[in-house]
């Protein structure tokens, strides 16, 4: 696939996969009281720091961030898919498959190594819309994006 299809492919995941993350994310946290700026702070603070926290004016840096990381998470399996064309073949279950790869490098690696106080997450709901989030929201978009560029150039992306 020429560079240009691997471009608008990765964007078009970002894009979809980033704004089903976010919008979730906005909505378990407003059950918890937290505001969609206050979780765009909270994201922003994993590279930028905890100072953020209580500066509204990085919750834009915080939609940078996870657009940022959702784009890296496009681009891995992107080019995974040009590698691994079994990858486009099934890509409900490769995708459901790798977004339980994500949530585990987020919440069990990612995150207790950004902020070793904060307790994993125990509760049944708490990880099943985790998982939700991941696997449904993020990692099937993201392969279904790659399976549809695929069968554009017919071959993988990247």
């Amino acid at each position: 696939m020429a560079n240009g299809a691997f471009w608008k492919a990765l964007a078009v995941a970002t894009l979809i996969a980033g704004t089903l993350d976010l919008l979730a994310a906005f909505f378990f946290a407003g059950q918890a009281g937290m505001s969609p700026g206050a979780v765009l702070q909270f994201v922003a603070s994993g590279p930028l720091g905890d100072g953020v926290l209580h500066d509204p004016a990085f919750a834009p840096a915080g939609a940078a961030v996870h657009y940022a990381i959702m784009a890296c998470m496009a681009a891995a399996y992107l080019v995974a898919a040009r590698r691994i064309p079994a990858l486009t073949r099934r890509p409900v279950l490769t995708g459901a498959l790798y977004g339980f790869a994500l949530w585990i490098l987020m919440y069990w690696i990612v995150r207790p190594l950004r902020w070793p106080d904060m307790p994993l997450p125990h509760q049944p709901g708490a990880i099943a819309g985790q998982l939700f989030c991941h696997v449904i929201l993020v990692g099937i978009p993201i392969a279904l994006v790659a399976a549809r560029a695929s069968t554009r150039r017919g071959t993988a992306p990247a």
